[in-house]
């Protein structure tokens, strides 16, 4: 097995470079239609993508554990070559998008998942806005290695999704040519992913390849403008509550819940989810007096 290279520390340089440019490219050529730059804002999003690293580093430990522990026991092998290596990817890819679908349609999953969209803009920062809880999401990739891949391959395939998915987090370019755009996922597609807007919600999960909500019907294409941000905005740049508000909300409805069956759905069901009312009994109707 090659060793392979932290993608996303070494891409850390173009992430500054790109991000200055399209700064630049908003000074010289305002939009007052686009979202733009806060400065706070843009703080906050990148103070939550250096705590993700930091908190990468103690989520993986028994991420790994356990990925090696299944490679291990697996009989098989997937060497690691060109082809096999753009197959692994394909898998991963394929993998991410039901990692995220998941992320938006089960509340406790949503509670991490739910930093990355807490931006009322949308720029090259806003991929930086990364959880600090990201340990939910690397169980989605053990079949990978229960398929024979080498743990850290896994990584290094993720790593080259998020790279690939930080350009697509800009509203300076339109759409690309249509065969692109049926195909990959752009700035397009993703503006569609982080507008709050009824039809735009929960779409495009794609990490890459957009061809996976094609296939599973989780796509839109974009028409009206996106609004950015949450169904209910939580208008705060404190990295801390960014990183946990939906935890609390979610242990604020637990402690209310009236039944153990509510306090499930307030975990496991959707971000919106709501207990169905409570029936009350009607008050019987007086006989009519006879004629």
């Amino acid at each position: 097995m090659p060793n392979l290279p932290d993608v996303v520390l070494w891409s850390i340089p173009a992430f500054v470079l790109l991000t200055v440019i399209e700064v630049v490219s908003y000074r010289l050529h305002p939009d007052e239609d686009a979202a733009g730059y806060d400065a706070k804002d843009a703080a906050t999003s990148v103070t939550m993508g250096i705590g993700s690293i930091a908190f990468d580093l103690l989520w993986k430990l028994p991420v790994v554990a356990v990925f090696t522990a299944v490679y291990e026991l697996t009989p098989l092998r997937v060497p690691f070559l060109w082809w096999t290596a753009l197959l692994m990817l394909l898998v991963q890819d394929f993998l991410y998008y039901w990692q995220h679908r998941l992320h938006h349609v089960i509340r406790i999953l949503w509670a991490c998942h739910v930093v990355h969209h807490s931006s009322r803009n949308f720029n090259l920062t806003t991929a930086l806005r990364q959880p600090w809880t990201s340990a939910t999401t690397w169980w989605f990739y053990l079949p990978m290695v229960a398929l024979g891949v080498h743990p850290a391959a896994v990584p290094f395939c993720y790593g080259i999704n998020l790279l690939y998915q930080f350009w697509v987090h800009t509203e300076r370019i339109g759409k690309l040519p249509r065969p692109y755009e049926y195909l990959f996922n752009t700035p397009s597609h993703h503006r569609v992913h982080h507008a709050s807007q009824g039809g735009y919600l929960d779409r495009n999960f794609g990490g890459i390849l957009i061809v996976w909500d094609r296939m599973f019907g989780s796509w839109v294409g974009e028409t009206e403008r996106p609004v950015y941000g949450l169904t209910k905005n939580i208008d705060t740049f404190n990295p801390l509550r960014v990183a946990t508000h939906e935890y609390a909300a979610i242990a604020r409805d637990v402690r209310a819940a009236r039944s153990w069956r509510e306090r499930a759905g307030r975990v496991f069901r959707g971000p919106g989810w709501q207990p169905a009312p409570v029936a009350t009994a009607q008050p019987e109707k007086a006989p009519e007096p006879a004629a």
